[in-house]
């Protein structure tokens, strides 16, 4: 075998096992990446990336067991002379530093939010919907909601100038693929972030644990932002009262609210039923 660690080969059914390197096995820590890069794990979050951007992909790990699976991947490392390596589930479990890897591991170039303003001018004039995550923080909170969004067809998250939230490899893995489909965007300042969605044509929708407007009742524009509010908190008060409306999702009171990817999920069907 080759002293080099990394498979460029044309891979077949069944390979010969990669040894590890010291970067990888043993009580030595992952394999570094690049500052720019992200660890996506997950058969799902992998191949929506791989679908979308190949180009983008750095280096691929993966379990014996995953080859057929990922034989189109493979066939294209070797094509493109992108390293993967086959190793064992322990070495994956350290490089995606938890369980849930599915017995995949990818280094990806990470895209950073798009400015709105970019992406307003992109946009085309007929309906869209977009989700404005007003201190949303959880990383399995984003994926589900970026799973929904995907679904539904969501044109963009928004994102508070302030906020620390960006796509992590646990968020990709729930979003099953979502995160690829649906782009980040940069919010400038709360009252320049209304203005120019204003300008675009879209409504925005403060959504409200009580005391909204009855979701099933209410109008929802063809171009619709709903801004979703904190786990927990709820939605900023300030920031609900400069919305152009405020809505609620009515339920029997057993529950106090919906989680709110849970609620993100109910509001996206509502504004998608309405359109059709």
């Amino acid at each position: 075998m080759s002293s080099n660690p990394w498979n460029n080969r044309r891979p077949s059914s069944r390979p010969p096992r990669a040894t590890p390197s010291p970067a990888v096995a043993g009580e030595q820590a992952p394999v570094a990446r690049g500052d720019n890069e992200l660890r996506l794990y997950g058969v799902n979050a992998v191949l929506g990336m791989f679908a979308r951007r190949p180009q983008d992909l750095r280096k691929l790990y993966l379990l014996e067991a995953q080859i057929p699976r990922l034989q189109p991947l493979l066939k294209w490392c070797v094509a493109n002379r992108v390293g993967y390596r086959v190793v064992g589930e322990g070495d994956l479990n350290k490089l995606a530093a938890t369980t849930h890897h599915e017995g995949v591991v990818a280094d990806v170039v990470r895209h950073e939010p798009a400015a709105l303003a970019a992406w307003l001018s992109a946009q085309s004039s007929g309906p869209a919907l977009a989700l404005w995550l007003d201190g949303v923080g959880n990383p399995h909170n984003l994926g589900a909601i970026l799973r929904s969004a995907a679904h539904f067809g969501v044109s963009a998250i928004l994102l508070p100038a302030h906020s620390k939230l960006a796509l992590s490899g646990a968020a990709a893995r729930v979003a099953e693929g979502g995160a690829e489909a649906v782009p980040l965007v940069r919010l400038p300042s709360t009252p320049q972030a209304l203005a120019q969605l204003r300008d675009a044509g879209f409504h925005l929708a403060a959504t409200l644990v009580s005391g909204g407007d009855d979701l099933f009742k209410a109008e929802l524009p063809q171009r619709l932002v709903y801004v979703m509010g904190a786990e927990g908190a709820g939605m900023d008060r300030d920031l609900a009262a400069q919305c152009d409306s405020r809505v609620s999702i009515p339920g029997s009171g057993a529950v106090e609210s919906l989680n709110v990817a849970s609620a993100t999920a109910v509001l996206l069907a509502r504004w998608r039923a309405r359109q059709g």
